[in-house]
């Protein structure tokens, strides 16, 4: 930073020097800052594409891996000033990621649990997109009064009564509705849907290597089922 004090006075001066380290300038009437954005050396960019390191939010568990949400975001398809429902939000992560996809994107995250939906407040300030609509309930009945969403995740209870088909409901013409479902009650409710209205059905498995003893082996993650689908009619 450099700070400009009194300037034209007898008094001018002025100052150089990093946050880190800034002391500050002394009192004066009138300061006049610049600011220079550098990223440290250990910074790890945050890209604006989907598929942040899942070590970039808070959580507890409940999250949208990075390979599995990079592959959700592409079928959510976000386009400038649409809105997206983020339903069972856990984390956040796809709502924030849609968010950082282009200045105008919106998205409510809808969380039952407090815990959870204060990290998601958190997450969102930390990652650049502290606009982010937090609401605090259980869908279906969460989702009564939000405005029409362009598309719907759902990530989290899925199996409640009436949840999928209230989001159905609400999605406006040409949106898109994405579900993943990790257990056997919610990949069968999903099959169903799939059979009744179609769209596009596929299964994830995700590995990664981890140390074995002193070598290197291949640990899977549970396979994640991620139905999507676009609404086509206006009724």
């Amino acid at each position: 930073m450099t700070v400009l004090s009194d300037l034209g006075a007898a008094t001018e001066t002025i100052q150089h020097g990093t946050a880190g380290t800034w002391a500050g300038p002394a009192a004066s009437p009138l300061h006049v800052i610049a600011v220079e954005c550098v990223a440290g050396p250990d910074t790890e960019p945050m890209a604006l594409v989907p598929g942040l390191p899942d070590t970039a939010y808070e959580h507890d568990g409940q999250l949208t891996k990075r390979e599995v949400r990079a592959v959700t975001l592409s079928r959510l398809a976000p386009l400038p000033g649409e809105l997206l429902w983020d339903v069972g939000a856990g984390a956040g992560s796809i709502a924030v990621e849609w968010m950082r996809s282009h200045p105008t994107c919106a998205a409510v995250a809808v969380e039952s649990r407090p815990d959870r939906a204060a990290a998601i407040r958190r997450n969102a300030a930390r990652l650049g997109v502290p606009s982010l609509r937090v609401v605090e309930g259980t869908a279906p009945a969460a989702l009564d009064g939000l405005p029409a969403p362009d598309a719907v995740f759902v990530g989290g209870g899925v199996t409640a009564p009436g949840l999928l088909e209230r989001c159905w409901s609400h999605l406006r013409p040409g949106g898109r509705l994405v579900v993943n479902a990790v257990t056997l009650e919610s990949e069968a409710l999903i099959g169903q849907w799939y059979g009744r209205l179609g769209g596009d059905l596929v299964r994830l498995a995700v590995q990664r290597a981890s140390p074995v003893g002193g070598f290197t082996g291949w640990r899977p993650a549970m396979p994640v089922t991620i139905w999507s689908l676009t609404r086509k009619d206006d009724t």
